[in-house]
C-alpha cells in the first residue's frame, strides 16, 4: 500500500513520487519492448504503417477507458459497468441525429456529441452516491448498471439495430487529420490530461490519498466522498466518449455488442500498468502501456493463428502475473 505517500508532507510526497512511479514503469518498457523486438523480427509487415494503425486503433477506445478506470482502482474502487455506460451512449447518439430535435440537423449532430456523454456520466455519479452516500462495496454498486445498464440502451433502441451513415458524426472514429487517427489522437490527449491531473494538482494526490488511508485522508481534510464520486463520474465520461467511437467505426450501434467485456480490458490494462488493485498507486502512463502491451500480446497470437479463445486465456494469465507482482511489491 501506499500509506506513507499519503502521510508524508506535501514537498516530500511530490519528490518521491516520480521516482516511484519510474520504477514502475520500467517493467512495463521492458515488456512493451520485448514484445516489439520479437515481432519487428519474427512476424512479416510489422513494422508497415498499416500494421501500426491497425493495433493503435483497436487499442484506441480500450485506453480511453482504462483512464478513467484507473482513477477510480486509484481509490481502492471498481467500475464495472463501463462498457454497459458505452452501450448507452451508443444507443443514445444515432437518436438524435437520426432525429433531429427541432428539425435542425446541426443541432442534432451537436447533441449526439455532448447528451451521450454527460448521460453516461450522470450514470457514472449515479454509482459514485451507491459508493459514497450508501456505503455499498464498489463491487457490488457498479454491478447494478453492469446488469442494468444494456437493458436501459436496449430499452431505449427497443432492441432494435441502428445503422447510420453520417461522416461529420463518423469523424470521431475514422477521421485522419494528417494521415493519423482521430481516435488515436484523442487518445493521446486524454492520457496526456489526465497524467498532469494524477502528477501536478492536488485532486491527484488527494485520489491517491484516499486509496492509500482513506481513515488518515479524511482526517487530513480530504474530502473523501467528492473526490469518490469525481473519478466515478469521470471513468463514466470517458466510456461515453468510448462509446461514441466504436459506434461511429461499426456505423451502428448495436446495445448488445457496444462496451462488450470492455470492463475486463480496462481492469487488464490498469492492472498490468501498475496500478494497485487495492488502491493508492497509479499511473496513468503505465495504463498506456498496459493496454499496448495486452494488444502486442493478442496481435502476437493471432499473427500466428492462435484462436481468439486461447488469447483470451492469456489475457487472464496476464491478469494473475500482473496482481502477483503488485502483492510481492506490497
Amino acid at each position: 500500500m501506499s500509506g506513507p505517500e499519503t502521510l508524508t508532507p506535501p514537498v516530500m510526497a511530490r519528490s518521491r513520487r516520480p521516482r516511484r512511479q519510474s520504477s514502475a514503469l520500467l517493467g512495463p518498457l521492458l515488456a512493451l519492448a520485448a514484445l516489439f523486438l520479437f515481432n519487428a523480427l519474427f512476424t512479416p509487415n510489422f513494422l508497415s504503417a498499416q500494421t501500426l494503425n491497425v493495433n493503435l486503433t483497436q487499442v484506441a477506445t480500450i485506453v480511453i477507458v482504462a483512464v478513467g478506470m484507473t482513477l477510480v482502482m486509484a481509490t481502492g474502487g471498481i467500475d464495472l459497468s463501463v462498457g454497459a455506460l458505452m452501450a448507452i451512449s451508443g444507443a443514445l447518439a444515432p437518436m438524435l441525429f437520426l432525429h433531429p430535435p427541432l428539425g435542425s440537423p446541426g443541432l442534432g449532430l451537436t447533441l449526439a456529441f455532448v447528451l451521450p456523454v454527460l448521460a453516461a456520466g450522470a450514470f457514472g455519479l449515479f454509482n459514485g452516491m451507491l459508493v459514497t452516500r450508501f456505503n455499498l462495496q464498489p463491487f457490488i454498486a457498479t454491478l447494478v448498471l453492469f446488469i442494468a445498464g444494456r437493458g436501459i440502451a436496449q430499452v431505449v433502441t427497443n432492441g432494435q439495430l441502428q445503422t447510420f451513415s453520417e461522416p461529420a458524426f463518423q469523424y470521431i472514429g475514422l477521421g485522419r487529420p494528417l494521415g493519423i487517427p482521430f481516435q488515436v489522437i484523442l487518445m493521446v490527449l486524454v492520457v496526456a490530461l489526465f497524467a498532469w491531473i494524477m502528477r501536478r494538482t492536488v485532486f491527484g494526490r488527494q485520489v491517491l490519498a484516499v486509496g492509500g488511508n482513506e481513515a488518515a485522508a479524511r482526517l487530513a481534510g480530504v474530502p473523501v466522498g467528492r473526490v469518490k464520486l469525481a473519478v466515478y463520474g469521470l471513468s463514466g465520461l470517458l466510456a461515453g466518449v468510448a462509446g461514441l467511437i466504436v459506434i461511429a467505426i461499426n456505423a451502428s450501434s448495436d446495445a448488445n455488442q457496444v462496451g462488450l467485456n470492455m470492463e475486463l480490458d480496462a481492469i487488464a490494462a490498469a492492472a498490468v500498468g501498475g496500478t494497485a488493485l487495492t488502491g493508492g498507486r497509479a499511473t496513468i502512463v503505465g495504463t498506456l502501456l498496459g493496454a499496448l502491451i495486452i494488444q502486442l500480446i493478442r496481435y502476437t497470437l493471432l499473427a500466428r493463428g492462435v484462436p481468439e479463445a486461447v488469447a483470451l486465456v492469456v489475457k487472464a494469465v496476464i491478469i494473475l502475473v500482473a496482481v502477483y507482482i503488485q502483492r510481492q511489491r506490497r
